[in-house]
Protein backbone atom coordinates (compact mmCIF):
# COMPACT_ATOMS: atom_id res chain seq x y z
CA UNK A 1 0.00 0.00 0.00
CA UNK A 2 1.12 3.32 -0.83
CA UNK A 3 -1.41 6.05 1.26
CA UNK A 4 -0.02 8.60 2.60
CA UNK A 5 -1.46 9.86 5.86
CA UNK A 6 -0.76 12.84 8.14
CA UNK A 7 -2.32 12.70 11.77
CA UNK A 8 -2.67 15.76 13.66
CA UNK A 9 0.33 17.75 12.02
CA UNK A 10 1.62 21.11 13.60
CA UNK A 11 5.34 23.06 12.14
CA UNK A 12 6.14 26.28 13.76
CA UNK A 13 9.05 28.16 12.70
CA UNK A 14 10.80 30.28 14.87
CA UNK A 15 11.49 34.24 13.22
CA UNK A 16 13.47 37.07 14.59
CA UNK A 17 9.64 38.59 15.55
CA UNK A 18 7.93 35.54 17.44
CA UNK A 19 7.27 32.12 16.62
CA UNK A 20 4.80 31.38 13.37
CA UNK A 21 2.57 28.79 13.23
CA UNK A 22 2.46 27.08 9.54
CA UNK A 23 0.38 24.44 10.21
CA UNK A 24 -1.87 23.69 12.89
CA UNK A 25 -3.46 20.33 13.60
CA UNK A 26 -3.64 19.56 9.95
CA UNK A 27 -5.30 15.82 9.12
CA UNK A 28 -4.89 14.46 5.46
CA UNK A 29 -5.55 10.73 4.39
CA UNK A 30 -4.49 10.02 0.66
CA UNK A 31 -5.25 6.51 -0.45
CA UNK A 32 -3.10 4.57 -2.29
CA UNK A 33 -2.97 5.32 -6.40
CA UNK A 34 -5.19 8.25 -5.78
CA UNK A 35 -4.67 11.38 -7.53
CA UNK A 36 -4.72 14.50 -4.65
CA UNK A 37 -4.39 18.20 -4.85
CA UNK A 38 -3.83 20.80 -2.33
CA UNK A 39 -5.34 24.39 -2.85
CA UNK A 40 -5.56 27.56 -0.71
CA UNK A 41 -4.36 31.24 -0.47
CA UNK A 42 -0.87 32.32 -0.69
CA UNK A 43 0.80 31.42 2.77
CA UNK A 44 -1.07 28.68 4.04
CA UNK A 45 1.64 26.03 4.41
CA UNK A 46 0.95 24.11 1.35
CA UNK A 47 4.25 23.31 0.60
CA UNK A 48 5.64 23.21 3.83
CA UNK A 49 3.28 20.11 3.74
CA UNK A 50 4.38 18.88 1.11
CA UNK A 51 7.42 18.97 2.50
CA UNK A 52 6.99 17.36 5.42
CA UNK A 53 5.31 14.54 3.41
CA UNK A 54 8.75 14.34 1.73
CA UNK A 55 10.83 14.26 4.98
CA UNK A 56 12.90 17.56 4.21
CA UNK A 57 11.69 19.17 7.35
CA UNK A 58 10.25 17.40 10.60
CA UNK A 59 6.78 18.71 12.12
CA UNK A 60 6.46 20.54 15.40
CA UNK A 61 3.98 17.80 16.14
CA UNK A 62 2.26 15.07 15.04
CA UNK A 63 3.25 12.02 12.49
CA UNK A 64 3.29 11.12 8.59
CA UNK A 65 3.08 7.95 7.16
CA UNK A 66 3.61 6.33 3.69
CA UNK A 67 1.83 3.01 3.74
CA UNK A 68 2.94 1.51 7.12
CA UNK A 69 6.54 3.81 7.44
CA UNK A 70 7.00 6.58 8.93
CA UNK A 71 8.53 9.58 7.50
CA UNK A 72 11.48 10.73 9.47
CA UNK A 73 13.79 11.79 6.50
CA UNK A 74 13.55 11.49 2.05
CA UNK A 75 13.77 8.37 1.13
CA UNK A 76 13.28 6.88 -2.50
CA UNK A 77 9.52 5.65 -1.71
CA UNK A 78 8.55 9.57 -2.30
CA UNK A 79 9.45 10.95 -6.04
CA UNK A 80 9.38 15.19 -5.87
CA UNK A 81 8.91 17.48 -8.67
CA UNK A 82 9.31 21.24 -7.62
CA UNK A 83 8.08 23.87 -9.87
CA UNK A 84 12.02 24.40 -10.71
CA UNK A 85 12.93 22.05 -12.69
CA UNK A 86 16.14 20.57 -10.58
CA UNK A 87 17.63 19.54 -13.56
CA UNK A 88 21.74 18.83 -13.78
CA UNK A 89 22.61 21.33 -15.91
CA UNK A 90 26.23 19.19 -16.66
CA UNK A 91 24.16 15.94 -17.29
CA UNK A 92 22.19 15.10 -20.53
CA UNK A 93 18.60 14.06 -20.37
CA UNK A 94 19.42 10.44 -20.05
CA UNK A 95 21.99 10.69 -17.41
CA UNK A 96 19.23 12.93 -15.51
CA UNK A 97 16.70 10.14 -15.04
CA UNK A 98 19.78 7.29 -14.59
CA UNK A 99 20.98 9.69 -11.42
CA UNK A 100 18.63 8.00 -8.94
CA UNK A 101 18.82 4.53 -10.06
CA UNK A 102 22.83 4.98 -10.12
CA UNK A 103 22.87 6.12 -6.89
CA UNK A 104 20.95 3.16 -5.33
CA UNK A 105 23.40 0.88 -7.42
CA UNK A 106 21.48 -0.24 -10.10
CA UNK A 107 23.54 -1.91 -12.50
CA UNK A 108 24.24 0.51 -16.02
CA UNK A 109 21.88 -1.96 -18.37
CA UNK A 110 18.67 -1.88 -15.80
CA UNK A 111 19.23 1.37 -15.33
CA UNK A 112 19.78 2.49 -18.90
CA UNK A 113 16.56 0.35 -19.63
CA UNK A 114 14.31 2.16 -17.46
CA UNK A 115 15.72 5.67 -19.05
CA UNK A 116 14.92 4.89 -22.17
CA UNK A 117 11.16 3.53 -21.43
CA UNK A 118 10.81 6.08 -19.54
CA UNK A 119 11.61 8.72 -21.86
CA UNK A 120 10.47 6.94 -24.97
CA UNK A 121 6.60 7.55 -22.48
CA UNK A 122 7.71 10.97 -21.90
CA UNK A 123 8.14 11.51 -25.70
CA UNK A 124 11.76 12.28 -25.27
CA UNK A 125 13.43 9.49 -27.41
CA UNK A 126 15.46 11.80 -29.75
CA UNK A 127 16.30 14.63 -26.68
CA UNK A 128 18.22 11.72 -24.78
CA UNK A 129 21.47 13.42 -25.32
CA UNK A 130 20.46 16.96 -25.16
CA UNK A 131 21.42 19.15 -22.09
CA UNK A 132 19.17 20.51 -20.11
CA UNK A 133 19.40 24.08 -21.37
CA UNK A 134 18.29 22.80 -25.30
CA UNK A 135 15.18 21.93 -24.32
CA UNK A 136 11.99 23.82 -23.62
CA UNK A 137 9.95 24.49 -20.13
CA UNK A 138 7.61 21.57 -21.01
CA UNK A 139 10.20 18.97 -21.95
CA UNK A 140 11.86 20.12 -18.79
CA UNK A 141 9.56 19.50 -16.99
CA UNK A 142 8.68 16.21 -18.51
CA UNK A 143 12.51 14.98 -17.57
CA UNK A 144 12.09 15.73 -13.72
CA UNK A 145 8.97 13.53 -14.33
CA UNK A 146 10.89 10.47 -15.31
CA UNK A 147 13.89 11.25 -13.19
CA UNK A 148 11.46 10.86 -10.24
CA UNK A 149 9.55 7.78 -12.03
CA UNK A 150 13.05 6.07 -12.56
CA UNK A 151 13.42 5.83 -8.50
CA UNK A 152 10.10 3.42 -8.55
CA UNK A 153 8.72 5.66 -6.02
CA UNK A 154 5.79 4.83 -4.38
CA UNK A 155 4.06 8.55 -4.12
CA UNK A 156 4.71 11.69 -6.13
CA UNK A 157 5.11 14.58 -4.17
CA UNK A 158 4.50 17.46 -6.71
CA UNK A 159 4.76 21.10 -6.07
CA UNK A 160 3.19 23.46 -8.16
CA UNK A 161 4.83 21.82 -11.11
CA UNK A 162 3.45 23.83 -14.18
CA UNK A 163 3.64 27.42 -12.16
CA UNK A 164 6.05 28.50 -14.95
CA UNK A 165 4.95 27.14 -18.21
CA UNK A 166 2.46 29.11 -20.31
CA UNK A 167 -1.15 28.54 -20.66
CA UNK A 168 -0.70 26.58 -23.93
CA UNK A 169 2.41 24.29 -22.48
CA UNK A 170 0.60 24.20 -18.89
CA UNK A 171 -2.30 22.06 -20.70
CA UNK A 172 -0.43 19.97 -22.49
CA UNK A 173 1.77 19.15 -19.69
CA UNK A 174 -1.55 18.42 -17.48
CA UNK A 175 -2.97 15.79 -20.24
CA UNK A 176 0.51 14.66 -20.37
CA UNK A 177 0.47 14.23 -16.81
CA UNK A 178 -2.94 12.28 -16.36
CA UNK A 179 -2.21 10.15 -18.93
CA UNK A 180 1.30 9.28 -16.88
CA UNK A 181 -0.65 8.75 -13.46
CA UNK A 182 -3.45 6.45 -15.58
CA UNK A 183 -0.20 3.98 -16.65
CA UNK A 184 1.68 4.07 -13.63
CA UNK A 185 -0.97 4.58 -11.19
CA UNK A 186 1.37 6.07 -8.06
CA UNK A 187 -0.02 8.09 -5.45
CA UNK A 188 0.14 11.83 -6.27
CA UNK A 189 -0.09 14.95 -3.87
CA UNK A 190 -0.16 17.86 -5.58
CA UNK A 191 0.16 21.65 -4.85
CA UNK A 192 -1.42 23.90 -7.29
CA UNK A 193 -2.64 27.72 -6.85
CA UNK A 194 -4.67 26.94 -9.95
CA UNK A 195 -8.40 25.67 -9.13
CA UNK A 196 -9.05 24.66 -12.60
CA UNK A 197 -5.90 21.95 -12.80
CA UNK A 198 -6.68 20.49 -9.08
CA UNK A 199 -10.34 19.88 -10.39
CA UNK A 200 -9.54 18.49 -14.16
CA UNK A 201 -6.19 16.46 -12.29
CA UNK A 202 -7.52 15.34 -8.86
CA UNK A 203 -9.86 12.43 -7.21
CA UNK A 204 -9.83 15.19 -4.15
CA UNK A 205 -9.15 18.13 -3.39
CA UNK A 206 -8.33 19.45 -0.36
CA UNK A 207 -8.95 23.33 0.79
CA UNK A 208 -6.33 24.33 3.15
CA UNK A 209 -7.32 27.81 5.09
CA UNK A 210 -5.44 30.97 5.37
CA UNK A 211 -2.82 30.71 8.34
CA UNK A 212 -2.22 28.33 10.25
CA UNK A 213 -2.97 25.97 7.95
CA UNK A 214 -5.48 23.36 8.49
CA UNK A 215 -7.66 21.71 5.76
CA UNK A 216 -11.48 23.32 5.63
CA UNK A 217 -13.23 20.54 3.18
CA UNK A 218 -12.16 17.69 0.96
CA UNK A 219 -13.75 18.19 -1.68
CA UNK A 220 -14.60 15.16 -3.78
CA UNK A 221 -14.60 15.25 -7.83
CA UNK A 222 -16.92 13.48 -9.33
CA UNK A 223 -16.08 14.08 -13.16
CA UNK A 224 -15.77 10.75 -14.87
CA UNK A 225 -12.02 9.58 -15.65
CA UNK A 226 -10.65 9.86 -18.50
CA UNK A 227 -10.84 13.46 -18.68
CA UNK A 228 -10.66 16.24 -21.26
CA UNK A 229 -10.84 19.88 -21.85
CA UNK A 230 -14.20 19.51 -22.89
CA UNK A 231 -14.77 18.74 -19.25
CA UNK A 232 -13.69 22.80 -18.01
CA UNK A 233 -16.72 23.69 -20.17
CA UNK A 234 -19.71 21.77 -18.06
CA UNK A 235 -22.02 22.81 -15.55
CA UNK A 236 -20.36 20.27 -13.09
CA UNK A 237 -16.95 21.57 -13.62
CA UNK A 238 -18.23 25.17 -12.77
CA UNK A 239 -19.95 24.05 -9.77
CA UNK A 240 -17.23 22.26 -7.95
CA UNK A 241 -15.10 25.53 -8.97
CA UNK A 242 -17.47 27.92 -7.56
CA UNK A 243 -17.81 25.70 -4.50
CA UNK A 244 -13.61 25.70 -3.88
CA UNK A 245 -13.38 29.06 -4.43
CA UNK A 246 -16.12 29.94 -2.05
CA UNK A 247 -14.37 28.17 0.41
CA UNK A 248 -11.24 29.66 0.29
CA UNK A 249 -12.73 33.67 -0.21
CA UNK A 250 -15.26 32.91 3.10
CA UNK A 251 -12.14 32.02 4.66
CA UNK A 252 -10.44 34.76 3.67
CA UNK A 253 -12.58 37.51 4.44
CA UNK A 254 -13.42 36.39 8.33
CA UNK A 255 -10.71 38.99 9.75
CA UNK A 256 -12.37 41.76 7.14
CA UNK A 257 -8.89 41.73 5.22
CA UNK A 258 -8.46 41.85 1.46
CA UNK A 259 -7.97 38.33 -0.16
CA UNK A 260 -5.00 36.68 -1.47
CA UNK A 261 -5.48 35.56 -4.91
CA UNK A 262 -6.03 31.78 -4.60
Amino acid sequence: MSSIVARGVSMVFPTRNGDVRALDDVTVEIPDSHFACIVGASGCGKSTLLNIMAGLIRPTAGTIHVGDRPVEAPGADRGMVFQSYTLYPWLRVRENVEFGPSLKGVSKTDRRRTANRLLEEMGLTEFARAYPRELSGGMKQRVAIARALANDPEVLLMDEPFGALDALTRAAAQRFLTDIWEQHRRTIAFVTHDIDEAIYLGDNVFVMSRRPGRIQEIVEIDIPRPRSLDDIGTPRFAELKHHILSLIFQEMGQDGGEPERP
